[in-house]
């Protein structure tokens, strides 16, 4: 199998690509965010590009390790009918960034479009709130050879995306998926919207092909559309070509060039994207790359842990960072930024715990706080009466009052029920108030339990 992505994202922008309207087309009327020019009225002209948006395709193509245009770059009208494109054609540019690379998988180019309005076949009604919103579209080559490469290329790419700041992320990704067999033609998949549904239509693809193959039926090459409710694609039409596009290069935009010093600006504030960021986590904080992935989710995150390892050891905060505070972050349904979580609250925490004032089950009641909060982990600490890990005599004397409370449990324990190790764990936190280690209970009470059985 070969697999080649064109992945159609917006651009974060306050105003569409060729006029002023605003490009919050999800939050308002339908056809209220529209003038003139992204109706392409009769006689209307197109306000000089974006710069914004220009320049956040300049990133993302950077961040892509694309080499950018020397050359003139100018926008192409793409002719074609369909309802949501009033004038008849998209105007689309020529590569801004090619010959790019993202963990192996090649970057033919990086180019710019306006997005089109949408349309409701069911209803036969188009919104044109959305038309004229500044679109980037990243060209893959046929670099990946399954369904799952494919997924873990758009995952990886998603993060570029959000790390870049100047993308709106998968919420309004659109990928058109090329595939082919070895012995058939090539076949595009249009407008799939999500990670999930790329996977999907490349597996249900990828089996259809080989059955017409396998009854010696040629595979047409066509355009297909992605039905996610069923989980499967059916015939459009067949597949064009660029001529039946009538390119033709836009008479009222004026040609663009991206001079050296501005390339060099972007470059010096841009962020180091996440896969490279990884890769040096793995290298500078030797931490495995499963654990660094984590880490570089996000670039507030990824800020925040090398703000923390200035103070507390590596391995030790990329445990509690990846673990603990991910848990916390995802149960409350918000990314690393939105919690509002410091490095000093992390740092405090973590010194806290490698200086045994409080256990690590007290640790992670105390981390559970601090979205949203001021408070120091110190106080909260304090406030909820978890200071002071209680020593080995006081631990052996609750697990002995464990032990004989809870006469089932011993005997559950003895007949290789695991379980009631964790209540017994259980019933002597209880005695202890949570100030005994969990480890070292367990091994106290391991010990406790197979001296009672030898007697």
């Amino acid at each position: 199998m070969k697999c080649g992505l064109e992945i159609h994202v917006q651009l974060e922008t306050d105003s569409k690509l060729f006029c002023d309207c605003r490009t919050n087309y999800q939050d308002t009327p339908a056809n209220t965010n529209i003038c003139h020019v992204c109706l392409n009225q009769p006689g209307a002209k197109p306000y000089p590009t974006n710069e914004k948006a220009l320049e956040g395709a300049l990133k993302i193509a950077l961040m892509l390790d694309c080499k950018i245009a020397k050359e003139v770059t100018y926008f192409m009208r793409k002719h074609y009918n369909y309802p949501d494109l009033s004038s008849g054609y998209q105007r689309t540019s020529i590569p801004i960034g090619y010959e790019g690379d993202l963990n192996g998988v090649r970057i033919r180019e990086v180019h710019m479009e306006e997005d089109p309005g949408q349309y409701k076949p069911d209803t036969g009604t188009v919104d044109f709130n959305r038309s004229g919103i500044p679109l980037i579209e990243i060209v893959t080559e046929p670099d990946m050879k399954s369904p799952e490469e494919a997924r873990k290329f758009l995952r990886e790419l998603i993060r570029v995306l959000e790390y870049s700041g100047n993308a709106r992320g998968e919420g309004t990704m659109r990928a058109d998926v090329n595939i082919s067999l070895e012995g058939g033609k090539r076949v595009e998949i249009k407008n799939v919207n999500s990670i999930k549904g790329a996977y999907k239509a490349l597996k249900f693809e990828m089996v259809r092909q080989k059955n017409l193959l396998k009854r010696g039926v040629e595979v047409t090459q066509e355009t297909r559309a992605f039905l996610e409710a069923q989980m499967i694609t059916v015939s459009m039409r067949l597949k064009e070509e660029a001529e039946d596009y009538r390119y033709i290069p836009d008479p009222d935009l004026p040609p663009m060039k991206s001079d050296d010093s501005q390339v060099q600006g972007i470059k010096e504030k841009m962020p180091e994207p996440p896969h490279i960021k990884t890769k040096r986590f793995m290298e500078e904080y030797y931490l495995a790359e499963e654990h660094a992935k984590v880490l570089t989710s996000e670039l507030e995150l990824a800020d925040t842990y090398e703000d923390v390892v200035k103070e507390i050891e590596a391995e030790f905060a990329a445990l509690w960072m990846r673990d603990e505070l991910k848990r916390v972050i995802y149960y409350n349904k918000m990314t690393f930024q939105e919690s509002e979580i410091t490095t000093s609250q992390i740092v405090e925490l973590l010194q806290m715990l490698q200086n045994k004032e409080i256990t690590a089950k007290a640790g992670k009641r105390i981390i559970e706080q601090l979205p949203h909060s001021s408070k120091s982990p110190r106080f909260i600490a304090e406030e909820m009466g978890l200071v002071g890990i209680v020593n080995e005599d006081e631990v052996l004397n609750a697990a002995k009052k464990a032990i004989e409370k809870n006469p089932a449990a011993v005997e559950d324990y003895h007949q290789g029920k695991k379980a009631s190790m964790n209540f017994l764990v259980g019933q002597v936190m209880k005695l202890t108030r949570g100030k005994a280690e969990p480890g070292n209970t367990v091994k106290i009470l391991r010990d406790l339990l197979k001296l009672e059985f030898q007697q």
